[in-house]
């Protein structure tokens, strides 16, 4: 699912073309994700996507364990990913950002991403939102849904400044909805991975409902892949193999 507006489909593409007229020609493109952990390399969806890219495609997580859309730009971070000179830059960020002690009600959280978008634009590269990964914790046999006002202010700005917002709040939230808690626990950090065998297979610490397992991580990140290349479609040749099938069994 993507937040779209036909004009914002013309907007996308058109900023996309209009930046990196060498995407279209086949030439190399430089994608980089920023948020928190549940896009990090440790626990989060970024190794997924990075692994559904072409090698025509450089991509980079940058993403950090902990961070608010505040503390990854007054730390550093935010600018030596903008060093790097991406072509694309998916922003997700939430999860920390909702916490009390980040003290970063909406509107707050609104001015930060806006931030990023215009820094991104600024540089001459493709601004990309991605709503919050769902926490996997079930109550009444659904996924209980604690991110919701940060997903829709995600989705609000981007609506705003006509730029791609992928859904993987909604997405990931109906693809567990159609799980029990124990299917659903088969993504987690803790969980052995289904897919893995022998040594791979084994997962150390206690079960983790909000961070991801290689599974997980191919799941996820393959989703975020398949969605952005259906709306910045120049992408579109660079998502490769099939998408990991993950219903319910």
């Amino acid at each position: 699912m993507i937040l779209r507006i036909v004009a914002v489909g013309l907007v996308g593409v058109g900023a996309a073309l209009g930046q990196s007229g060498k995407t279209v020609q086949g030439g190399p493109v430089k994608i980089v994700l920023v948020g928190d952990s549940t896009v990090a390399t440790e626990g989060g969806w970024g190794p997924g996507f990075c692994a559904a890219m072409s090698k025509n495609v450089t991509c980079v997580d940058d993403a950090l364990n902990g961070r608010t859309t505040k503390s990854f730009i007054d730390q550093g971070a935010w600018q030596k990913a903008l060093d790097k000179h991406g072509d694309y830059y998916l922003i997700q960020f939430g999860h920390n950002d909702q916490k009390p002690a980040a003290n970063l009600p909406v509107p707050r959280f609104e001015e930060y991403l806006q931030r990023y978008i215009d820094d991104v634009r600024a540089i001459g590269a493709v601004p990309v939102l991605v709503t919050s990964l769902s926490r996997r914790t079930f109550k009444d046999g659904k996924v209980y849904e604690d991110l919701t006002d940060y997903v829709n202010a995600t989705k609000e700005v981007g609506a705003r400044n006509h730029i791609t917002v992928i859904e993987l709040n909604a997405l990931s939230t109906a693809l567990l909805n159609r799980m029990t808690q124990a299917e659903a626990d088969k993504f987690d950090r803790g969980s052995p991975d289904p897919t893995a065998t022998g040594v791979d297979a084994v997962q150390p610490g206690k079960l983790d409902r909000t961070h991801l397992n290689p599974y997980g991580q191919k799941v996820f990140g393959r989703i975020v892949a398949d969605q952005l290349a259906r709306t910045q479609v120049e992408l579109g040749p660079d998502v490769v193999g099939e998408p990991v099938q993950a219903g319910a069994k």
